[in-house]
């Protein structure tokens, strides 16, 4: 079967887009490596931006972040990991996502997880991350975007009530919760709730809840004595297997692992 010609119209739209894209990168080239596009992060309140090679290596990152981590030049953080500045735990919680979005060229957006605050106090955070490719497709790194939950609550007014409900989360997570208390809160439906918390969090009301026990859980684990049966209960679980199972899911590790991983990379970091 022969090929159909482009009609006049078409083959007019084709060259007006070839046009265009070489508009583009022919201004585009003028900039070089100056990487100017992201002084404009610079600007926007409360959002952070970096950029990490393919071993998850900083390369930039914004004024906020390189005084955050405790420097005042960028250079002084280029190549360093986050090993460099977070506990065990947390630090690989960020390689993996990193490799996650390198490896499946997926980006990941809206990752409700703890960073530093201005106190240098693990806090929760909202992290986007997309990978980077050269000129041949392949991945080489990662860039991002990191902004507190308060500053995000902030640019979320329209959403009150589900802050409300996210500060109460976050205040009695050791509790039994479960929606319909939260609903009765702000006095919307299950329904409603359910609705507005995803479109904001882009997750459910039972994720953040889970996601908010399973940080607690694990930083007891490894800064505390207490027994796993003992941590189960404290963060809501019903018992150490319902525990176990909920842990392994996000983590990646049952708790008696991660424990004695994390609790072993923390005292010899410590020396």
């Amino acid at each position: 079967m022969s090929k159909r010609k482009p009609t006049d119209t078409e083959a007019s739209e084709t060259n007006i887009r070839s046009d265009k894209i070489s508009f583009q990168l022919e201004f585009l080239a003028k900039l070089g490596t100056q990487q100017q596009f992201r002084q404009l992060f610079e600007h926007l309140p409360g959002i952070y931006f970096f950029v990490k090679d393919a071993q998850s290596r900083m390369i930039c990152a914004s004024g906020p972040i390189v005084r955050r981590l405790g420097f005042s030049r960028e250079e002084e953080i280029i190549g360093t990991t986050d090993f460099d500045f977070f506990p065990p735990q947390v630090a690989d919680n960020f390689i993996r996502d990193d490799r996650q979005v390198m490896e499946s060229g997926r980006p990941l957006i809206g990752r409700v997880e703890v960073w530093y605050n201005e106190q240098r106090i693990l806090d929760w955070f909202v992290t986007n991350k997309m990978p980077l490719h050269d000129g041949s497709g392949r991945a080489i790194g990662l860039m991002g975007t990191i902004q507190s939950y308060d500053d995000k609550q902030s640019s979320l007014a329209p959403f009150f009530e589900i802050t409300r409900v996210v500060e109460y989360i976050r205040a009695h997570h050791q509790r039994q919760i479960t929606v319909e208390q939260l609903a009765e809160l702000i006095q919307l439906s299950p329904r409603q709730l359910r609705r507005k918390f995803s479109d904001v969090f882009g997750m459910s009301v039972q994720e953040f809840l889970m996601k908010t026990r399973i940080q607690a859980a694990s930083d007891a684990l490894v800064n505390s004595g207490s027994s796993i049966s003992e941590i189960a209960l404290r963060f809501g679980f019903c018992d150490q297997s319902a525990f176990t199972q909920q842990f392994r899911k996000h983590m990646g590790l049952t708790p008696l692992k991660y424990r004695h991983k994390y609790a072993r990379l923390s005292s010899a970091a410590a020396e």
